[in-house]
This record gives C-alpha cells, sequence and structure tokens, in this order.
C-alpha cells in the first residue's frame, strides 16, 4: 500500500493519556539520529505498508464538522504540529470517554515522502500505546553488573494507528485498532472515517462480494458441486492475479462463461450486495495487487472429504470426476501425469 523507507520523520509530539496528566514532549527531525529516525519509520509506518483498506474522514451531517479532519488539515498547512497536537490529545479524550478504554501513551507524528501510488506525500501519523513489551537491558559493565528488566515500545504492530496521507482531497486514511472488541470510539468517534472510493476497496469489495456469490448464493439457485464452486473461485481469483485493469463484462466471461443464467444471477446478487453494503462498485477500476495477494488466501480451494483427505484443485477443472460407485459409495477419480 505505501512505500516507507524512503521517508522522513519530520517531527513529533508525545504525551501521556491519563485524566490530569498534561506532561508532553516535542521532537523535531534534527533531534533524532539517521539510526532513532529508521527506528521510528519501523515502528510507526511499518505495520501500514501491507493495509489493504482505504478510508476517508466523513460525518454524518457535513465533512466541516469532523474534528480530525479540520485539525489534520491544519498541521498539514502549518510548519509544525504546535497547538493542533493539543486539539488532537483533547478530541481523544472527548472522544473516549467509557470504563473500558485503557490509558496509555499518544504520539502524533508528522512524516515526509511516504510513496502512496508511487507519488511522494506528506503524512500525518497518530498512535495510541495501551500495552508495552517486557524487555532486558543488558549491563553497564563499567559498574557493578546488574540486569534491568522494563517495559516498552517494540516493532510490533500498535494498538490503535491511524496515517492520514495529504494526498488531493478526500485524504486518504490508513487504520487499525488492536482491540476493536472492548470499544469502537478509535475508528468510529475518534477518528470518524468510511471506505474510500478508490481502486484498492473497488478490489476488495468485488472479490468479497464474488465469494460470497459463489460460496453462498450459487448452491440456492444451481446444482453446483464443491468442485464446481472451487474451480469458479480459482477462475475469479486468476482474473484478478493476470489482469492491470478490471473489466465487469471480461471478468463475467473468463469466470461464468456463456452461461447467461448465471451471468444474469450474478449481476442480480451484485447490486443486491452492494444495496445492502451501502456500496457502489465501479464497473472498470486499475487492480490493487496487495488486496488481491490477501484475498487469495480466502480463496479456498481444499476440498474435504470426511476427516480422511484434503484435495486442494489449483488448475483444470476437467482432471476430476464425481461418482458414486455400486454399493453408494461417493468418490472422486483425479487424473494426472507427474507426481513429485
Amino acid at each position: 500500500m505505501i512505500e516507507y523507507k524512503g521517508a522522513d520523520v519530520n517531527e513529533l509530539f508525545f504525551q501521556r493519556i491519563e485524566e490530569g496528566s498534561d506532561k508532553n514532549h516535542h521532537l523535531k527531525q534534527d533531534e533524532f539520529s539517521p539510526s532513532e529516525e529508521e527506528m521510528l519509520k519501523s515502528i510507526f509506518l511499518k505495520p501500514f505498508a501491507a493495509s489493504t483498506n482505504t478510508y476517508q474522514f466523513t460525518h454524518n451531517v457535513t465533512l466541516d464538522l469532523n474534528v480530525l479532519y479540520n485539525l489534520s488539515k491544519e498541521i498539514h498547512s502549518n510548519e509544525n504540529i504546535g497547538e493542533s497536537a493539543e486539539g488532537i490529545i483533547s478530541h481523544l479524550l472527548t472522544s473516549s470517554r467509557h470504563p473500558n478504554i485503557k490509558e496509555g501513551e499518544l504520539f502524533i507524528v508528522r512524516f515526509n515522502n511516504i510513496l502512496l501510488n508511487n507519488k511522494a506525500v506528506e503524512g500525518l501519523g497518530i498512535f495510541k500505546v495501551e500495552k508495552k513489551d517486557p524487555f532486558i537491558e543488558t549491563p553497564n559493565w563499567t559498574k557493578e553488573p546488574a540486569l534491568l528488566f522494563k517495559e516498552g515500545i517494540g516493532e510490533k504492530k500498535l494498538d490503535k494507528a491511524c496515517l492520514i496521507l495529504f494526498d488531493k482531497d478526500p485524504f486518504t486514511i490508513l487504520a487499525y485498532d488492536n482491540n476493536s472488541n472492548e470499544a469502537v470510539y478509535w475508528k468510529n468517534d475518534f477518528i470518524n472515517l468510511d471506505f474510500k472510493k478508490d481502486h484498492v476497496n473497488n478490489t476488495n469489495h468485488f472479490l468479497e462480494m464474488t465469494k460470497s456469490y459463489i460460496t453462498d448464493q450459487m448452491p440456492e439457485e444451481f446444482e453446483v458441486s464443491k468442485t464446481d464452486q472451487i474451480d469458479l473461485l480459482n477462475k475469479s481469483i486468476k482474473y484478478f492475479k493476470e489482469a492491470e485493469n478490471f473489466d465487469k463484462g471480461e471478468f463475467e466471461l473468463s469466470v461464468f462463461g456463456q452461461e447467461e443464467e448465471a451471468v444474469s444471477s450474478f449481476r442480480s446478487f451484485d447490486r443486491q450486495y452492494q444495496n445492502e453494503m451501502d456500496l457502489e462498485l465501479d464497473d472498470n477500476f486499475k487492480i490493487a495487487v496487495q488486496s488481491v495477494k490477501k484475498q487469495a488466501r480466502i480463496f479456498k480451494s481444499v476440498l474435504k472429504l470426511d476427516k480422511n483427505f484434503h484435495v486442494y484443485i489449483h488448475g483444470d477443472r476437467e482432471l476430476i470426476e464425481r461418482g458414486v460407485d455400486g454399493d453408494g459409495r461417493k468418490y472422486y477419480k483425479i487424473y494426472y501425469e507427474n507426481e513429485s
């Protein structure tokens, strides 16, 4: 999704988030050594490199009432984080008045030269750390040796994170919440976001819709075997892996061929799915490679037979036959040329 290795950490602001705390610290780029800057990028930006969903700011009345949207625009247009960081902390405290919400540290980081779709953009990262990693500090051998057991922030995925990328408005947002079962305030109240209408989410949602149609809807309308379903799933993901740009008509022909009833059923399900999920998917879009890689993991090509066999079907559907013998036992016949 993003390339962060050539990015710069422009400045960093952090504060303890708890009732009555107002202690904070503000660091500029020239206060970091090169190795420290690399560590900061690894901790704060690396988790977003594999992101496969993009978001944008929203509000149920008007976008101008979205607090974080306005504060992030202020930071983007000013030379430093300054008072806007205090506004972000105040907004977080207002958004998180819930007994299950944990205390922690909030980091607000300004980045330059993050690559988004191969274009350099500025970014604003907001990170909340609620859980720390234990570590052992090695002894100072010039003094009496002793091991110090401490807690700190490591390179694992942080608890809550938001990266606002300042491409053209609507800005692209990457976000996650590792403790989403405890409270929904981070994405809903603090950021207030919705899926962005772009090629990334077009790719994600269309693949999710296709999988739902083949595995759930088709068996209700047609007599379709598990091997047929797996074949259709394989054809679907194959199209997305091989094409650079999605064309809905080409996709339907590639997956369903000349089966007009199946195509008509698929289109009807597509309209219903978009309506129920409040989506608006394009018929033509650039395919997001990272999203295809992630979705491919859930496009199962495994045929499970009782508890005895798992058959992985990756290729020609015609090389596997299904039948029933004279004793009523079900079987599959598989044709092949080589084994390894």
